[in-house]
């Protein structure tokens, strides 16, 4: 057994091929901002088609009607000047100013005006009113920094101004529209994303309780049979029955794997004593007892399998886990291990069923990675903390596994026997592997190194100091 200490060189180090049962991260948006973003865009298509409404149906009309005020204000107060003598037009402007809010002022040359036309309505009035009163018509917003609503026409070839408060036209001014359109779109979003929220929580939680039971947790899965909701209350009823019969089935199954195992342990050991007593040839003698002994190892294997979900965690120094399970295998002739274990590593594990994982993952070695000319077996044993995880990996440098095969070997009583010759257990081996390590909240993931062999990679949370 060689060992080589992390930093140094390292050369079984590989890049395995992408193992198989390895889930992989993939970016995309959830379900909740899914639906969050398509009510958001439904929500603001209503409002842009409410705009485009009120435009064609309100802001037009309200446009023309201002102008014909406006219109109707000019022509009154110039036929009112027109027809009164010099004596009272003075007293018919001071009247109009004074009770109408309507001053009448010569138009200068070297007046100063800021144009009518701010926003889309305005220059909509603009339009009408050179439409109604000639081309000469000039409409302002201010004159000489006064500000009002101002209308420029002639009495005789004489220019005037016509300036009026902007408020009696009741004109709703752009930024009240911005902030009723922005409060409008606040509140819309808002809806949305409670609506999306009521719509993904009971997904949500389907979702845990799925996973829950894809680990085996039965008891954590159960979901709220009183919702309101009939629909979501009808789906959670039916999936804790659903999680209540799997749990039974599982149950039964664990309960008649471990009988059916600890009943044949008593008639294999009667056979063995009677074999090692009644068969005088030694050779005869040594298969059935191999042949027994076989029969007891897929026994155990059995009880493994049907071993309680549950485990109890704590921080397990991993390196000495890995070296007293190859302490079993560390005499024997046909095997060979390189073991490049980084210091001081720890994991959230139970440190039996870890020492059970190694164990199995390096008896399947043996098995099955002898080199074709050799004979002899090298396992290649790697442990690295990355992050939050500690990943572990065992190679070995055989014939490999047809890629067809790969996505069967963690499949109960999947022998292989196409994919490995003399294949000999119960089929149980990697899927107990599997099974272990899921239960302890790690990750198993196998496949076929580039460079030749078998590897099988563990990822178990690293435990902190």
């Amino acid at each position: 057994m060689t060992e080589e200490q992390h930093g140094g060189s390292n050369p079984q180090e590989t890049t395995p091929a992408e193992l198989e049962g390895e889930v992989r991260d993939q970016t995309g948006l959830s379900l909740f901002w899914r639906t969050f973003f398509l009510l958001a865009l439904l929500l603001f298509g209503s409002i842009l088609a409410w705009l485009q409404t009120l435009r064609a149906l309100e802001f037009e009309p309200r446009a023309i009607q201002t102008a014909q005020q406006i219109a109707s204000l000019v022509n009154l107060s110039r036929a009112a000047l027109i027809h009164s003598d010099a004596i009272m037009r003075v007293s018919l402007i001071k009247t109009m100013t004074e009770k109408e809010g309507v001053r009448v002022l010569p138009r200068e040359p070297r007046d100063r005006y800021e144009p009518f036309d701010t926003d889309s309505v305005n220059r909509r009035i603009n339009q009408e009113l050179t439409a109604r009163l000639g081309p000469g018509t000039v409409v302002a917003n201010s004159v000489n920094g006064k500000p009002g609503l101002w209308v420029g026409f002639v009495i005789d070839r004489d220019n005037y101004w016509l300036q009026t408060d902007r408020s009696r036209f009741n004109q709703t001014a752009s930024k009240t529209w911005l902030i009723w359109l922005s409060t409008g779109a606040l509140l819309s979003l808002a809806g949305a994303a409670i609506i999306a929220r009521l719509i993904n929580r009971p997904l949500k939680q389907l979702s845990f309780a799925a996973s829950r039971i894809r680990e085996g947790d039965f008891a954590a899965s159960r979901l709220n049979e009183r919702v309101p909701t009939t629909e979501i209350r009808q789906v959670n009823i039916g999936f804790n029955r659903m999680a209540q019969r799997l749990a039974k089935i599982e149950q039964d199954r664990a309960v008649m794997l471990a009988g059916i195992s600890h009943d044949l342990r008593t008639p294999l050991s009667r056979l063995r004593l009677e074999t090692e007593m009644s068969v005088a040839d030694p050779d005869a003698q040594a298969h059935m007892v191999a042949d027994l002994e076989q029969l007891d190892a897929i026994i155990d294997k059995f009880l493994d399998y049907a071993r309680p979900d549950h485990v109890r965690l704590s921080p397990v120094n991993i390196n000495e886990v890995i070296r007293a399970s190859l302490f079993a295998f560390k005499d024997r002739p046909d095997m060979l291990f390189n073991l490049d274990l980084q210091d001081n590593v720890s994991v959230l594990a139970d440190a039996v069923e870890l020492g059970r994982v190694i164990s199995n993952l390096v008896e399947n070695s043996r098995r099955y990675g002898k080199h074709a000319e050799t004979g002899i077996t090298t396992v290649d044993i790697t442990t690295r903390a990355r992050d939050q995880w500690v990943q572990i990996r065992v190679r070995d440098h055989g014939p490999g596994v047809a890629p067809e095969h790969l996505p069967n070997l963690t499949k109960p009583f999947y022998r292989g026997d196409e994919a490995r010759t003399a294949a000999t257990g119960a089929g149980l081996g990697l899927s107990i592997v599997d099974k272990t390590v899921r239960r302890m909240g790690g990750k198993f993931g196998l496949g076929n190194s580039s460079t030749g062999g078998f590897t099988i990679r563990i990822q178990l949370k690293q435990a902190h100091a």
